[in-house]
């Protein structure tokens, strides 16, 4: 009797079955959302066709569901800052063939910026065109410094060489003391040909790098005439974090490296990192070349220390310590020139409630320059600025709508040479500004600034105001701004009695006004995605148009000389400076890793006096790239990239080189847990120009580079 049951309880389940079918036997689909590195996305939401309820990925990145009677599921992922993927899965294969790798948007659209209105807010509600450089796009550049960075990153921008070799920066048409550079929202000190030192802006632990385009002055005062460049600290989130790296270049036989460290430890944060450099003298033309400017980029070596301490008093309350030491030697034929600098401050963030915000913080920063000979300091080229900064920022929402109030006190101190008998001169200034951001639509978002700034030593003061705003008009976004910028005068450009060896003298002029610019922009932006296909991926387009008038422009003229002073030139104030241009920017990058961006400027100037010998504009610029990323298992990833600049025949009365491009060909592997290796080859086509000028690229033909990597945290996982 049992045997008989045993054998017709089959029989019978399977007539049932043909007749019922059993609905309640489901079909399992298990799987992974993982990013380009292979990391997981936990809380990435998963759409199953046909199936009305989504699912969402756990801490590991890990996806599971039911679906009864179907082998295949047709699955859409969708994940915040990533493009959509789509896929179909089988419910019989196993996990790793139900993976699914996301790519990051390059639109970046939900990326938090601050620079552009001081308050975070996403890039995608910015009225203000922001370009947002990643941790991820700062790591394929493999760049030392901001320098580097920014000359591959950007159209329209372009680093030279002035006098003794010193860096000069034109940007967009202005000068680099008519651009702001900050490091987490504080000014730097010193200067050297009107640009500070761009050595000290190295990207060990740099999370990313956002620049604001056109004057910025209603925010951030003085030097904000043509833009600011913000270098914004990475905040680590993992108990503790080790990455140790070092990169060898044939040119100059340098040597690179550095060190990032990060713990958390319940309510203590602290990040410490440090960068090395070193490199021998670069040898561009050979003796008889009389024509170039320049004939070798000096060498030297590079020390910077970072240090970032944070205690959070309380769910609301958070104190940051920070701290820095740089140090710079560089080698010339008879002497060395040496630059230090010392910096630190403590800020304090109070989230009063969920709608109010208070920061208030002080900051001190001091750069120090000297010359030796043999290892004896000559004291005839001292050079010491200090500044003491302190801030205060409340912020007040009302839903979607804002308030900042600011203020702000400065006092600057100088030190140098070029005053007379080795003379210091002092100065300080205040300020307090107000913004209302405003959105009474959706689609509607307009941002209000007015400031003013007060500067004791010349006794003047500037009121500056910004009005933008931004239209969603599907499937445009448009934005629209005026701005005004100023710059004051320095303490150089007004108490400067200098004798620039033995060619004129340079007297200050301590009857200066302040510099003022008005700066027009307007901009569209499309960002959309494509779907199906290998090419499933989105873009991001962007075409702005911008028009600069700087009035009473602080430059030299001719002094004809009185009966104490001999001619020479002298600092003075003069008007009609008009800078125009356009840009275009577009990016795209496929779910599949394959990636492509093009940047292109056109840049008109009229007057003389953006025109020197160190800084010539150039009409048309361009870079490029197209790259390919896909981590190929799990313990290898493959980075290739081919990526270039373009550079047009500068529009200058002073002989300068033609019309050039540069290519560069960068492969990075990642070739085990926290391991990986960089072989670079920069100046593809081995470009020389015929004779250097100021601004001709520093290249004698081809180079490469090879880096280690090392993310000790990662190996003991």
């Amino acid at each position: 009797m049992t045997s008989m049951t045993g054998s017709l309880k089959p029989a019978l389940l399977s007539a049932v079955g043909l007749l019922f079918p059993l609905t309640g036997l489901a079909d399992t689909y298990v799987g992974k959302v993982l990013d380009e590195t292979g990391s997981p996305l936990p809380g990435a939401v998963v759409r199953i066709e046909g199936h009305g309820q989504p699912v969402t990925t756990g801490a590991d990145g890990r996806y599971s569901f039911e679906i009864p009677g179907r082998s295949t599921a047709r699955i859409t992922v969708i994940y915040i800052g990533y493009v959509t993927g789509d896929a179909i899965i089988r419910s019989d294969g196993p996990e790793k063939d139900n993976t699914i790798r996301l790519s990051s948007d390059p639109t970046m659209l939900n990326e938090v910026v601050i620079t552009a209105t001081r308050t975070p807010k996403a890039l995608k509600d910015v009225p203000v065109v922001t370009r947002v450089i990643s941790a991820e796009e700062i790591g394929k550049t493999d760049a030392t410094n901001i320098q580097d960075l920014l000359t591959e990153e950007l159209p329209g921008l372009e680093f030279g060489f002035a006098m003794s070799q010193e860096t000069s920066l034109n940007m967009s048409g202005f000068g680099g003391n008519a651009i702001l550079f900050l490091v987490d929202g504080e000014r730097l000190a010193g200067e050297t040909m009107d640009n500070v030192d761009y050595n000290r802006l190295n990207l060990e632990n740099v999370g990313k790098v956002e620049i604001v385009k056109g004057a910025s002055s209603a925010l951030y005062g003085a030097n904000a005439v043509g833009g600011v460049v913000n270098l914004i600290t990475k905040e680590h989130d993992e108990p503790w974090r080790l990455n140790l790296n070092s990169r060898y270049r044939n040119a100059g036989k340098e040597w690179r490296t550095g060190g990032d460290l990060s713990f958390n430890s319940g309510k203590w944060n602290s990040n410490t990192s440090v960068q090395h450099s070193t490199m021998n003298t670069i040898r561009l033309t050979d003796a008889f070349d009389t024509e170039s400017k320049i004939h070798e980029i000096y060498g030297g070596t590079t020390l910077n220390i970072k240090e970032r301490l944070t205690y959070r008093v309380s769910e609301r309350l958070r104190l940051i310590a920070r701290g820095g030491y740089f140090a710079r030697t560089s080698d010339r034929a008879n002497y060395d020139d040496h630059y230090h600098d010392y910096n630190g401050g403590l800020r304090g963030v109070w989230d009063i409630d969920e709608s109010q915000n208070l920061e208030v913080s002080y900051g001190y920063d001091q750069y120090d320059k000297s010359r030796y000979t043999g290892r004896r300091r000559t004291h005839d080229h001292d050079y010491s600025n200090r500044q003491h900064i302190a801030h205060g920022l409340y912020t007040k929402f009302w839903g979607a709508n804002g308030l900042t109030v600011g203020a702000d006190y400065m006092h600057d101190y100088l030190n140098t040479y070029q005053f007379t008998d080795n003379a210091s001169h002092s100065q300080t200034s205040v300020d307090a500004f107000v913004q209302f951001d405003y959105n009474p639509l959706s689609w509607l978002n307009i941002i209000a600034s007015v400031r003013d700034d007060y500067f004791s030593a010349s006794d003047n003061n500037a009121v500056t105001s910004r009005l933008a705003a931004m239209f969603k008009l599907r499937p445009l976004s448009v934005r629209a701004s005026y701005a005004g910028g100023f710059r004051a005068p320095t303490l150089k450009e007004m108490y400067m009695c200098f004798d620039m060896a033995g060619i004129q003298m340079i007297y200050g002029n301590p009857d200066l006004k302040p510099e003022k610019s008005h700066n027009f922009n307007l901009a569209l932006e499309r960002n959309g995605q494509v779907r199906g296909g290998i090419l499933a991926g989105s873009y991001s387009l962007t075409l702005s148009g911008y028009y600069n008038y700087y009035d009473r422009r602080i430059t030299t003229t001719d002094f004809p000389g009185t009966d104490r002073l001999e001619e020479g030139a002298i600092y003075a104030n003069e008007d009609g400076v008009r800078v125009a241009g356009a840009d275009f920017n577009a990016r795209y990058r496929t779910a599949s890793g394959l990636g492509a961006s093009l940047s292109y400027n056109y840049l008109h100037v009229a007057h003389r006096s953006l025109d020197s010998q160190f800084s010539q504009p150039r009409p048309h610029s361009a870079t490029w790239r197209i790259d390919y990323e896909r981590r190929l298992c799990s313990a290898y990833k493959l980075y290739a990239g081919l990526s270039g600049r373009y550079l047009s025949k500068a529009s200058s009365r002073y002989d300068t080189d033609g019309a050039y491009s540069l290519w560069k060909f960068t492969l990075q592997q990642r070739i085990w847990r926290g391991i990986s290796v960089n072989f670079i080859i920069d100046n593809l086509l081995n470009y020389k120009p015929k004779t250097y000028y100021w601004n001709s690229a520093p290249t004698n033909g081809r180079t490469w580079s090879a880096g280690l990597s090392i993310d000790v945290n990662d190996i003991f996982k």
